[in-house]
C-alpha cells in the first residue's frame, strides 16, 4: 500500500499446562511448526499492525514495547479473575498503546474481555466510550451484562432510552450513525468506540450503515472492533489506518479454548461416525464408512425410503427429510451419556417447534429444579397485563420448560425468548431448539450442539451451510473450564461428497466484503451538514467497497503482463486469411448477441422456455454448452445477488432459467460455484440444476426433449447427458435453432433485418476456405487464441482504467437529479423543507414517506389509519394468506402506491436502473395493515393474532420498529412546522404502545 504499511506477523503462544505464573512466550515459529509439535497444547495468536507511512511512535518502550511487539508493563485498567489468553494478552497491549484494535477470534475465545479492558480504560482516564451492537436484542443483554460489571452504564436504542449521559453507553449502530450526521456534542468525550460483530458489515441491507459510522468517526477517537474469524482481517486494518492515518492492530486467533469434535449421524441408519478429531485431523476412514451406510440404505430399496419419510413426520422442501424420531434418539442419547445441555440447530422456525413437541416422553429436570423454573417464570410474567398471562403461546411454554427443554427463535414472544436465555443461562434448559441466531452475541455455550440439516433456504435456494457459518454455530460447543472437549453432531440425509463436508468443517472463514451503498438519506444528510466536512464524493472515496477494488488493481497489471508474454508467444503466420475467417466469426458473435438481447425479452422468450427445451449458456467469457431447461422463475431483485451464475441484475434479468448443465467432476449444488465441463476436455462430468439468468442465454434450440419428473438421482441426470450427447452426434453441424422469424413470429423490419445480415454471413463462413481445410486447423486454433488474449488485455486495461469511483459518482449524479425533481434539493444542490423532513427518516423508504407527508395523504386519516398506512414501510415477513382491507384502508393503499409508482418512474427517468413494479411491490408491504389498525383501536393481542399467520414475536418486532418509525415521522414533521401531522403521528405512537407488544425487557 502507498500510505501504510504492515509490519510483519508476530505469533504469541502459550502451553495449555503451564504453571500459572508462567507467562507466555513470543515466537517467532510459523504457526504449522507449532502445531506439528504439540497438536493440542499450543494456543497460538497472530498480531500484525497497519502504520501510516513515516509515522513516529512517541511511546515510551519500556511500559508499552513497540508497534510491532506491544506489550504492556504499567498499572492494569482492570484485572480479572483468571490468566489472559495471549491474544487478550497483546489486544490490552495494544489498548494501553491508544491505537486501535481488531480482534478476530471464534465465538467464546474471550472477546469480550477485550471490550471490558477498553470501557475499563475510559471510565480511569475519565473519558465516556460508546459499545455499538447490530440488534436491538443483543443491546439490551449487553447492557445488562455491562451493568454487573461497572455503574454507570446507559442505553440508547431506537425504542429505549436509559441513562443517556452514562460514562459507557451501550447502542445499536444506526444510532451511532444518526449522531454522526448531526454532530452530536457527546462525541466530544468519547476516548473509544466498540463496535461489536463488525463482520455484520457484509450485510446486504444494514452493511453501509457500519461503514459510514466508522468513516464519519473523528480521527482522535479510537476503536475496538470485534469480529468472528475472518480471513482478510490484516485487509481491514490496512483499510483503517489509511482512513484515519492512525495504527490499527490485528489480533487474530483461531485457538478454541475447548477443542470439538465433529460426529455425523446418517438419518435413518444408527450410530455416530466421528468425521473430525479434535486436532481438526479429518477422518476418512470414518467417512468411507459412513458413506457404505447410505449405500446399504439405498439398497433396501424407495418402500424403506418412504417409510423413512413418514416416520420423520415431514418432508423438507428440498426434497430431504429430517426424521422426527432420529432427532428424538439423538437427543434421549446425549442425555443418557450426560453430554447435555444440547442447542440442536434447525434452519425453521416452525421445525423448531415440531421438534421441541416431539420430545413429549423426555423429561430432564428434577422436582427442585421444576420448582424453580416455575418461579423465574411466573415472576418474569408479572410484568404483563392479567389477560395477556393466558395467551396460548405463553401458557404453553411451562410444562416444556419445566422438563428442561425450550424453543429459541426470532418469532417467539421477546419475554419468552428472553426467559429461555436466562433459564438456559442457569443450567435449567437441558435440551434447547434454536435457529442460527441463537449462536449470534451473548456467550451461551453448550455441551454440544446438533445440526438437524446441513441445508438452508437463504431465500432464494435449498444450499449446504457455508464454513462461515459452521463455524459461528458449532462454536457455541464446549464450555470453557467445564468440558474437556465440545461435541458437534451432524445429521445428514444423503450422500455428501468428502470436499464438501470437508469444507464445511474444516473450511477457511468468510473473508469481509463490502457491501456499500448511496442511499438517498445518507446524501441528504451529508449535504446538510454546515461544516461541509463530509461530502457524498469523500465517503465513496474512503469506502472499504473503493479500498478493496483499488487493492486488487496490482494484481490485474500482473494478469496483463502474462497475457502479453502469451500473445507475444503466439505464431501469427498467414494473418491475412485467418484474419478475414476470425473476423467473419467475430462479427456472427456479436450480431448474434445483439439479437439475442432481443429475443429474450420476457414477453418474447418464456412462452419457448419450456421443460426440455436445448438452451445454449454463455456467462462473460466461460461457455456452459447446452443445457436443458427445468423450470422457469421469477425472483426478486435482492435474491439474484445470491445465484451461483452471478450477472448484475437488470431489468429482465429477474427471471431465473433452472437449466440442466454439464458440470465438471465434484460440482454440486452445495453453494459453491459450479464449474462448467467443456466436451473437448474429455472429463466426465456430470449434469446439475443451475439458475441461470435471462441474459445468460445465448441461443435456443428447436429440439425440446422428455425431462423426468424427479431430477434428484444423478442417474435421472445423467441419462439427460447421454440423450444430449447422442443428439450431438445426430447433428454434426450443431442443433437447429429457433428461427426468431419463423418460429417465433418476431416480425419487427430492423429485426428481420439483423436476422438475414446473420444468415448472409455464416454462408460467407461456410464457403470460407478455410473452412473446410483441416490441416489449418491448429493455426486456427493459435490465431483464435491470440485474439481471445489480445481481447482480455484490453478488458483487464479498461478494468484499471475504469475505476468503481467513477460508477458511484454517475450513480450519485442520477440519485441528485432525482431529489432535484422530487423537490428535496434546489439547482445548487441547497436542501430544501422536504430534504430536511427525510434526513430524520432512516426506518422506510424516505422519498416515499416524505412525498405522503407533502402532498396531503395523512390530512384526511385519522390516527388509527396513519399507524395501519405507516405500517406499510416496516420489511418483515409475509403473510402467505389472501389481504383483505376494510374500507377505511383501501383507499390510502391505493394512493400509497400510485405514489411509490410516479417515484419509481422518476428514479427510471434519471437513468437509475428501477424496475416499477418490483419497487412498488418491494416498498409497500400491506401484511400489516388490518392487525395495526385493529390494535391501534384498542383490540387486544389475542384477536389480532387471530388475524394472521405470522409468528407472534414478528408482530411485537414489527410494531416497535412502527412505532419507532412513527417517531421519526414526528420530528420530521416538528422539523419543517406541520404541527397538526406532528400531532397525528405522536398519537399513532400512542395508540400502539400498550400490553405486551411494549412489555419491558427482562435485561432492563
Amino acid at each position: 500500500m502507498e500510505e501504510s504499511q504492515v509490519l510483519g506477523k508476530r505469533k504469541a503462544q502459550e502451553d495449555l499446562d503451564v504453571t500459572s505464573e508462567q507467562n507466555s512466550s513470543v515466537t517467532l515459529k510459523s504457526e504449522s511448526e507449532q502445531k506439528q509439535q504439540q497438536p493440542n497444547l499450543v494456543r497460538t495468536c497472530v498480531h500484525e499492525v497497519a502504520v501510516p507511512t513515516g509515522y513516529v511512535s512517541s511511546k515510551d518502550e519500556s511500559v508499552h514495547g513497540t508497534l510491532s511487539n506491544p506489550v504492556f508493563n504499567g498499572t492494569e485498567a482492570k484485572s480479572y479473575p483468571f490468566n489472559l489468553d495471549p491474544f487478550q494478552q497483546v489486544s490490552v497491549a495494544c489498548l494501553e498503546r491508544n491505537e486501535s484494535v481488531l480482534v478476530s477470534a471464534h465465538t467464546s475465545a474471550g472477546k469480550t474481555a477485550v471490550a471490558e479492558y477498553a470501557i475499563a480504560m475510559a471510565f480511569r482516564d475519565k473519558q465516556r466510550v460508546f459499545y455499538t451492537s447490530p440488534l436491538k436484542a443483543l443491546s439490551n443483554q449487553k447492557y445488562r451484562e455491562l451493568t454487573q460489571e461497572f455503574s454507570d452504564v446507559g442505553l440508547m436504542t431506537g425504542d429505549v432510552t436509559i441513562s443517556p449521559n452514562a460514562s459507557c453507553l451501550v447502542m445499536t449502530t444506526e444510532i451511532l450513525r444518526g449522531m454522526l450526521y448531526r454532530g452530536s456534542e457527546m462525541l466530544k468525550e468519547v476516548a473509544w468506540v466498540i463496535f461489536d460483530e463488525i463482520h455484520y458489515m457484509k450485510d446486504r441491507e444494514r452493511g453501509v450503515v457500519w461503514e459510514e459510522s466508522i468513516i464519519f468517526l473523528p480521527s482522535v477517537i479510537k476503536m475496538v472492533f470485534l469480529s468472528a474469524t475472518m480471513s482478510n482481517a490484516t485487509e481491514f486494518a490496512e483499510w483503517i489506518c489509511n482512513l484515519h492515518k492512525q495504527p490499527c492492530h490485528v489480533v487474530y486467533t483461531d485457538f478454541r479454548p475447548t477443542p470439538l469434535q465433529h460426529y455425523v449421524f446418517p438419518v435413518g441408519g444408527s450410530g455416530l461416525y466421528l468425521v473430525v478429531d479434535e486436532n481438526e485431523q479429518f477422518k476418512e476412514d470414518c467417512f468411507v464408512k459412513l458413506q457404505d451406510t447410505f449405500a446399504k440404505q439405498k439398497k433396501q430399496g424407495d418402500g424403506n425410503k418412504s417409510r423413512n419419510a413418514n416416520s420423520s413426520g415431514r418432508i423438507a422442501k428440498n426434497g430431504t427429510s429430517s426424521g422426527g424420531s432420529d432427532i428424538y434418539k439423538i437427543v434421549k442419547m446425549i442425555m443418557e451419556r450426560k453430554f447435555q445441555p444440547v442447542i440442536i440447530f434447525s434452519f425453521s422456525r416452525r421445525e423448531c417447534e415440531q421438534h421441541a413437541m416431539s420430545m413429549s416422553k423426555l423429561d430432564f429436570n428434577t422436582e427442585n429444579e421444576k420448582d424453580v423454573v416455575k418461579q423465574i417464570y411466573e415472576n418474569a410474567i408479572l410484568c404483563l397485563n392479567e389477560e395477556d398471562r393466558n395467551l396460548p403461546a405463553i401458557e404453553l411454554m411451562l410444562p416444556l420448560l419445566q422438563r428442561g427443554i425450550a424453543v429459541h427463535h426470532s418469532g417467539l414472544l421477546p419475554i419468552i425468548k428472553e426467559v429461555v436465555e436466562l433459564l438456559f443461562q442457569e443450567g435449567l434448559v437441558k435440551a434447547l431448539f434454536a435457529t442460527e441466531t441463537f449462536a449470534m452475541g451473548l456467550n451461551m455455550p453448550a455441551k454440544t450442539v446438533v445440526f438437524t440439516s446441513v441445508r438452508k433456504w437463504d431465500g432464494d435456494s435449498h444450499r449446504i451451510i457455508g464454513s462461515g457459518e459452521y463455524i459461528q454455530m458449532s462454536g457455541r460447543a464446549g464450555r470453557r473450564g467445564k468440558d474437556e472437549r465440545g461435541i458437534c453432531i451432524i445429521m445428514i440425509d444423503e450422500q455428501m461428497e468428502m470436499n464438501t463436508l470437508k469444507d464445511m468443517v474444516l473450511g477457511k472463514p468468510a473473508p469481509l466484503i463490502s457491501t456499500f451503498r448511496l442511499s438517498y438519506y445518507s446524501i441528504l444528510n451529508l449535504l446538510c451538514r454546515a461544516e461541509g466536512q463530509f461530502t457524498a464524493e469523500h465517503v465513496i472515496r474512503n469506502s472499504f467497497h473503493q479500498f478493496q477494488y483499488e487493492k486488487a488493481l496490482p494484481d490485474i497489471g500482473e494478469r496483463v503482463s502474462k497475457l502479453e508474454k502469451e500473445a507475444a508467444m503466439l505464431d501469427a503466420s498467414g494473418e491475412g486469411e485467418l484474419a478475414e475467417y476470425h473476423k467473419l466469426i467475430l462479427d456472427i458473435a456479436q450480431l448474434e448477441k445483439k439479437m439475442m438481447s432481443e429475443i429474450i425479452r420476457p414477453e418474447r422468450v418464456l412462452y419457448f422456455l419450456l421443460p426440455g427445451r436445448l438452451v445454449k449458456v454463455r456467462d462473460g467469457g466461460t461457455d456452459w454448452g447446452w443445457g436443458v431447461v427445468v423450470n422457469v422463475v421469477k425472483k426478486s431483485p435482492a435474491a439474484l445477488g445470491n445465484l451461483p451464475l452471478a450477472l448484475s441484475a437488470q431489468r429482465g434479468s429477474a427471471y431465473i432459467v433452472d437449466t440442466l448443465l454439464h458440470c465438471s467432476p465434484g460440482s454440486s449444488e452445495n453453494g459453491s460455484r459450479p464449474r462448467p465441463c467443456p466436451p473437448s476436455s474429455g472429463e466426465k462430468g456430470e449434469m446439475h440444476v443451475v439458475p441461470v439468468q435471462l441474459p445468460l442465454i445465448s441461443a435456443l434450440s428447436k429440439i425440446r426433449i422428455n425431462v423426468p419428473s424427479d431430477l434428484r438421482p444423478m442417474e435421472a441426470r445423467q441419462s439427460i447427458l447421454l440423450a444430449v450427447q447422442e443428439l450431438a452426434t445426430r447433428f454434426p453441424q450443431g442443433f437447429p435453432k429457433l428461427n426468431p422469424v419463423k418460429d417465433m413470429g418476431i416480425q419487427d423490419p430492423e429485426f428481420v433485418q439483423l436476422v438475414n445480415q446473420i444468415e448472409d454471413l455464416e454462408k460467407k463462413l461456410f464457403d470460407h476456405p478455410l473452412q473446410k481445410s483441416s490441416q489449418d486447423k491448429q493455426q486456427i486454433k493459435c490465431f483464435q487464441r491470440k485474439a481471445v488474449v489480445n481481447h482480455e488485455i484490453q478488458q483487464l486495461k479498461l478494468k484499471m482504467r475504469e475505476s468503481q469511483l467513477q460508477k458511484f459518482r454517475d450513480e450519485l449524479k442520477n440519485r441528485s437529479r432525482v431529489l432535484k425533481k422530487l423537490g428535496h434539493i434546489d439547482a445548487d444542490g441547497v436542501v430544501q423543507l422536504k430534504g430536511r423532513a427525510a434526513c430524520l427518516i432512516d426506518t422506510g423508504d424516505e422519498l416515499l414517506i416524505t412525498e405522503l407527508m407533502f402532498n396531503g395523504t395523512f390530512n384526511d386519516l385519522d390516527h388509527h389509519q396513519v399507524a395501519a398506512l405507516a405500517s406499510c414501510f416496516i420489511p418483515g415477513e409475509k403473510s402467505n394468506e389472501q389481504i383483505h382491507l376494510r374500507t377505511e384502508l383501501g383507499k390510502p393503499l391505493q394512493q400509497l402506491q400510485e405514489s411509490a409508482r410516479r417515484i419509481a418512474e422518476i428514479q427510471r427517468e434519471c437513468k437509475l436502473e428501477v424496475n416499477v413494479e418490483e419497487y412498488v411491490e418491494s416498498t409497500v408491504r400491506p401484511f400489516f395493515m388490518d392487525v395495526i389498525y385493529c390494535w391501534s383501536k384498542g383490540a387486544t393481542f389475542a384477536e389480532v393474532i387471530e388475524m394472521t399467520d405470522i409468528f407472534e414475536g414478528s408482530i411485537i418486532r414489527l410494531s416497535r420498529r412502527l412505532d419507532e418509525f412513527l417517531n421519526q415521522l414526528r420530528a420530521a414533521a416538528g422539523a419543517v412546522g406541520e404541527v397538526d401531522l406532528e400531532s397525528k403521528f405522536a398519537a399513532s405512537s400512542e395508540s400502539l404502545r400498550r400490553g405486551i407488544m411494549f412489555a419491558n425487557s427482562l435485561y432492563l
